[in-house]
């Protein structure tokens, strides 16, 4: 495999390479157990307790609980292990980094007049990152069906002139050409002809649409290597205020941040008897940038000075993303008894006209039961419903389409957090758990996750240290190609994050 340079820009219609699928809205749809820390090691379950920037995330009126006006923030440690299945053959793969988890401050304002029913109003901003992408999976086994199926499919119904350059046409001109008329199956269908992956059944005619396999046997060694990196962040503006005594009010208004990248590497080899094609590799690149808006409104009572209640409503998030990628192939096969390799390398950045996406709302109901200064219990609920995503232009066929297999293929979800916290003079203990249900109807596709949380914090004073541990497990189902290569692999993840808290008073 090798990098792709890009040397041809073209700008192809969203219509027709129909690029984007379920995994992508989802990517951008979930978020992580991650903020501040104190967040983090109560399993984000303070939807009633507020007086923290990220509870102030889930719920606007955490703002106002806020007693001083406070900075923070969280620099964190994501490691991610997955653990894969194909064919009976086991692997494992690693990858961690660094992010700014959370940044932010909140000013608080008393009324001078005490008699008024208005306590205190705040502003807040704050920066959270609700997702990291950065993760590596490895996938290896010996198959019993070949990649090269996947061109071949492709090319079926196709005629041969268009997988045949013209005099004084390029590969990077006629792979240009098919992305920008015919989209993105017309492209893997000459990648895989021009690779020598399938022939012609009557070569002679160009308008022939029957192809046939350069590929034998069933017996197949492949690999499979997922790299992505990124993050989705969220910045949020928050306005709140305390309303008598045991009441707190609050909004938020948020701006988020995409950036993801993909690489995903297929390597096959075989010594089938027959077979001319013996080796295949098969690179495929995405890079993906999308900025979005939501707001949400939330309400916090407080009864007995012990029970804590919180309600919060998010309104869908509007994205507007743009996505771009490059692919390459290269097989190696038996041509006279002697090996030869033949690498299609367009070089061509495919451009994506940029398309919409609404992610779910969602709305939460929290309670929080707090013994004096000495801890707490908290727990949250919220519910989404995934089949409300949805893909725009709504006009564009191929989102059309995608739009109702998110309608068969997603529900609503709904997600259960629980914290608990014990104080020792200024230290404080933590521990949490988390559960969501899977988006999916076929939880084979992708699992519940479950997970739990552990932390402790210290305070100065003026100032406070915390630290956090939290752990998540799921299972997913993942295929590789969407037609004619249609094996699949079973992946089990399991996320780690570390996060620690600097925040102060004045």
């Amino acid at each position: 495999m090798k990098a792709i340079y890009i040397l041809v820009f073209s700008v192809l219609s969203t219509s027709i390479l129909q690029a984007q699928q379920i995994t992508d809205g989802l990517r951008y749809s979930t978020e992580q157990n991650i903020g501040t820390a104190r967040f983090t090691a109560l399993s984000g379950a303070m939807g009633a307790l507020g007086g923290d920037f990220s509870a102030m995330r889930v719920n606007p009126a955490g703002g106002a609980v806020f007693l001083l006006s406070n900075i923070s923030i969280s620099p964190s440690l994501l490691d991610t292990k997955n653990n894969s299945s194909y064919f009976n053959n086991s692997e494992n793969s690693f990858s961690d980094n660094l992010y700014l988890s959370q940044a932010g401050g909140v000013f608080v304002f008393e009324n001078p007049y005490k008699e008024s029913s208005f306590k205190k109003f705040t502003i807040g901003v704050n920066y959270d990152m609700t997702s990291g992408f950065d993760n590596k999976t490895y996938i290896a086994g010996r198959g019993n069906n070949s990649v090269s199926n996947f061109f071949l499919e492709q090319a079926q119904g196709m005629s041969l002139d268009l997988l045949q350059t013209q005099q004084g046409e390029s590969i990077s001109d006629l792979y240009s050409y098919l992305g920008e008329t015919r989209g993105t199956s017309a492209q893997n269908a000459f990648l895989g002809y021009q690779a020598y992956l399938f022939d012609a059944l009557d070569p002679s005619n160009p308008s022939n649409s029957v192809y046939i396999s350069n590929v034998s046997g069933n017996s197949f060694d492949q690999e499979y290597i997922d790299y992505s990196n990124g993050y989705n962040g969220k910045f949020t503006l928050n306005f709140a205020t305390q309303v008598a005594n045991d009441f707190y009010f609050g909004v938020n208004l948020n701006t988020h941040s995409i950036f993801y990248e993909q690489s995903t590497f297929f390597v096959e080899t075989n010594s089938n008897p027959g077979s001319i094609v013996t080796g295949i590799g098969f690179e495929n690149n995405l890079t993906v940038n999308g900025t979005g808006v939501s707001a949400q409104v939330g309400a916090i009572a407080r009864v007995a000075n012990n029970f804590r209640f919180g309600i919060n409503l998010d309104t869908p998030t509007w994205y507007r993303i743009s996505e771009t990628t490059s692919q390459y192939l290269e097989s190696r096969r038996k041509v006279n008894d002697r090996n030869t390799t033949t690498i299609i390398d367009p070089r061509i950045l495919n451009i994506y006209e940029d398309y919409d996406l609404k992610t779910p709302g969602k709305l939460g109901a929290s309670a929080a039961y707090v013994f004096n200064q000495n801890g707490l219990i908290s727990i949250d609920y919220s519910y989404k419903d995934y089949a409300s995503m949805e893909f725009k232009p709504s006009n564009d066929a191929h989102f059309r389409e995608l739009n109702r297999n998110i309608e068969n293929s997603l529900k609503g979800a709904s997600s259960f957090k629980a914290g608990a916290e014990y104080r020792i003079d200024q230290v404080s203990l933590r521990g949490g758990f988390h559960y969501e249900e899977s988006p999916y109807k076929n939880k084979r596709t992708v699992g519940d996750l479950t997970g739990f949380s552990l932390g402790t914090g210290y305070n100065f004073g003026s100032w406070n240290m915390d630290f956090a541990y939290s752990r998540s497990e799921q299972d997913k189902e993942l295929q590789f190609f969407p037609i004619g290569f249609t094996d699949k692999a079973m992946v089990n993840t399991v996320y780690s994050n570390y996060i620690l808290t600097i925040s102060f008073n004045f």
